[in-house]
């Protein structure tokens, strides 16, 4: 499949509209509280749910008393296992969001007091009494890691004889290197409002994944699917959070049936951070031989990680798999047990956590062979993925991210001695990674609309979690249509549209416009025949359709009534013969007080290869927002875990520190001149995780630069190198 064709098979191509620097356009209607997010959906008589959650990490409930709570001034309704009812738990990100009388883990939901006000609901939830025996749990991933077992999702990877090339190599490293949990702590909670009217259920929620989510809740609640309907116009960010439906989508569906009327129901701060998905801790252990000039011969890296019973990997090695060059390799996943809160994707699974170790190792051993780490990187660059049979990657551009960074960045300034140059009594150094994140494409399907006075509509399930989809997506439709972005409606997150990608994976914008477009070049077609002219000439621009000597209104093809058409696209054997992924080089530079350790990120830069860029304001904003989320990976964010009672003792935005305007110095984003002519017909890719991929890496290099001091254990706090700063 190619999609390199003529602007005038591709109206894409002329780049009038698309590619250009446009204001979102709900941003307005988000400056002005007009753009309600689930919570805020208008639900007349709602009644409100209050959440319990359980006091212990593991065991059981033994006694359940809702006497006093039934009693309480204005409650409704309360939900228990012993009432809610047969819920279906075969999905795993379902399969825990009631819990009784078993307990999984700490803050799992065990009841919903449903009452008229929400003062009333919390007030009654904190009457509910209930009795745990509590069990033995596993909260501690150290502890575990011998216990850890092969994933079921990523097999081993050997390719050559990685054992005997490590041997062998005249330069090798041997280093482990520490992620810890972290949380999503997006803007807007977990939040649904429920209604029914007969056996239809009409949910309200904060999700990234329509459909996804639509066939979970159907599921669980043992509904036809076609019964079931989730709309999420708006939401508050996600980071992957809100891939799957939680316990405040389930809890209000089955709190509505009780109540005999909608109910609203919002996750409170500890319960998202203990009662939601984070991003589980890694231990990485990764070894590295190379010959004296620098080529890469051999590559291990093993990646240990913890989740509940049935859970997943956080895949740290798929980085490495892709990266750099070398013959001898050996990558492997491994699970343990934990009885934490569910660990799940969170902004890049897998490659962020990944690239904070793999690139500081690449640093590592740059220092030990003498080579400029920029230049060690560039060295070992490929341009195929390095397995048997090799496959091509359909763009790739490190080599020139990583160039142009440098020369962006002053790096030749840098001195290759740490803890070598002063500013006062601040110790700076710079710092580089690579950044890398796949991205792959989805089927997406899209309904567009054509009214008489030339407007168009699009419709489809796709969300916006904060990315500028509407922005993109009414940029797709105005090029391809030939009509100015005003004259654009965008209809999102609702499941009775067409099914889309989703916002999740990096696949979002470039698989949703590609949806848009062909569902658009499909109106084009029936807009051509409608006006009796011949498809194969006509062109629309400014509001107009011309074929020959012929002019007609755009809208004149629906005099007759509004036209509307729905089209899908699907990709094919894409992925089975090119690997989609995109690029970056992250430079920065930071400074470490002398004496007090303090640490300051001064300077940040990022050099992306994303194919086509759709929306370069949009865009950059994705980028520097990642950048800002990895510096708080790099020094702040970890959810410190009490391993005697299995909770996140952190759990919200007092204890759980993230970056704030202070925090973040000048931040530069620039994107390659490039189109992908294989992705997709928008010859574009996903942005908004790469911009996290490697930061963290490179902020950890030039705490190195500055200070000397190696820190192989995140968040790079001042406690774990204060000792062993230079003294002179």
């Amino acid at each position: 499949m190619k999609f390199d064709t003529p602007a005038g098979t591709n109206p894409i191509d002329q780049l009038k509209v698309v590619g250009k620097p446009t204001d979102r356009i709900d941003g307005p209607l988000k400056v002005c509280g007009q753009a309600p997010y689930a919570y805020e959906q208008p639900a007349p008589n709602a009644a409100y749910g209050y959440v319990v959650g359980a006091a212990i990490a593991k065991g059981r409930i033994e006694a359940i008393d809702l006497t006093a709570a039934k009693a309480a001034p204005g409650v409704l309704a309360i939900i228990t296992a012993d009432n809610a009812g047969k819920l279906e738990k075969g999905n795993f990100n379902t399969a825990r969001l009631l819990g009784g009388p078993e307990i999984q883990h700490y803050h799992q939901a065990v009841a919903l007091v449903v009452a008229e006000t929400f003062e009333q609901a919390r007030a009654a939830a904190a009457l509910v009494r209930v009795d745990y025996a509590r069990g033995k749990g596993a909260f501690d991933l150290h502890a575990a890691k011998d216990s850890a077992q092969p994933s079921r999702e990523q097999a081993d990877l050997k390719l050559g004889d990685f054992a005997a090339a490590f041997a062998s190599a005249p330069v090798t490293i041997d280093a482990t290197y520490h992620t810890p949990d972290q949380a999503h702590a997006m803007m807007e909670p977990h939040a649904s409002i429920a209604a029914w009217e007969g056996d239809q259920l009409t949910l309200w929620t904060a999700n990234q994944m329509i459909n996804w989510g639509r066939g979970d809740v159907a599921r669980t609640l043992g509904i036809p699917r076609e019964k079931v309907r989730l709309v999420s116009p708006y939401i508050g960010g996600g980071f992957g959070g809100k891939l799957f439906v939680r316990a405040d989508a389930i809890l209000a569906a089955l709190g509505a049936k009780a109540a005999g009327r909608p109910v609203k129901v919002a996750l409170t701060r500890p319960l998202m951070f203990n009662n939601t998905p984070h991003r589980p801790a890694t231990i990485q252990r990764i070894r590295l031989g190379a010959t004296r000039e620098g080529k890469i011969t051999a590559i291990g890296h093993e990646n240990w990680s913890g989740d509940l019973p049935g859970g997943g990997i956080e895949n740290g090695v798929q980085q490495t798999r892709f990266l750099y060059a070398g013959e001898n390799r050996m990558l492997q996943c491994r699970l343990a047990v934990l009885d934490l809160p569910e660990g799940n994707a969170m902004r890049a699974p897998g490659e962020a956590p990944g690239m904070m170790a793999l690139e500081i190792a690449i640093d590592e051993m740059a220092e030990k062979l003498g080579i400029d780490p920029v230049e060690f990187r560039i060295l070992n660059d490929t341009q195929v993925v390095p397995e048997d049979p090799p496959k091509p990657f359909s763009q790739r551009q490190l080599v020139e991210c990583l160039r142009q960074g440098a020369e962006r960045f002053g790096w030749s300034k840098r001195s290759a001695t740490p803890a070598s140059v002063r500013d006062g009594q601040w110790l700076v150094g710079m710092g580089v990674a690579a950044g890398f994140r796949n991205a792959p494409t989805m089927k997406s399907a899209a309904r567009v609309r054509l009214a008489a006075d030339g407007r168009v509509t699009v419709e489809t399930d796709m969300t916006d979690i904060g990315t500028g989809t509407y922005t993109i997506i009414a940029q797709t439709a105005a090029e391809t249509m030939g009509v100015p972005l005003d004259r654009v409606d965008v209809r999102l997150g609702d499941s009775t549209f067409p099914v889309s990608a989703g916002s999740g994976g990096q696949w979002g914008a470039a698989s949703s416009t590609s949806g848009v477009y062909v569902a658009c070049m499909k109106l084009r077609e029936t807009v051509a025949q409608k006006l009796g002219l011949d498809p194969a000439t006509v062109t629309f621009s400014s509001g107009r359709v011309r074929s020959g000597r012929r002019s007609v209104a755009l809208g004149d093809a629906a005099r007759d009534g509004e036209i509307v058409v729905e089209d899908a696209i699907e990709f094919g054997d894409l992925a089975r013969r090119y690997q989609q992924s995109t690029f970056a080089g992250h430079f920065v530079e930071a400074a470490v007080h002398a004496h007090t350790g303090e640490m300051r990120v001064r300077r940040m830069l990022a050099v992306c290869a994303a194919g086509r860029i759709l929306n370069p304001k949009s865009a950059r904003s994705q980028v520097i927002g990642a950048m800002t989320m990895a510096v708080g990976a790099a020094l702040m964010e970890e959810l410190a875990v009490d391993k005697r009672f299995g909770f996140f003792v952190n759990h919200d935005l007092a204890g759980y520190e993230v970056p704030v305007h202070a925090d973040i110095p000048h931040q530069e984003c620039i994107f390659l001149d490039e189109a992908d002519p294989l992705s997709s017909p928008m010859k574009a890719k996903g942005v908004g995780e790469l911009g996290i991929c490697g930061v963290a890496a490179a902020v950890a290099n030039a705490v190195y630069n500055a200070t000397g001091v190696r820190v192989r254990e995140y968040p790079i706090t001042l406690d774990k190198f204060f000792e062993r700063l230079p003294t002179a």
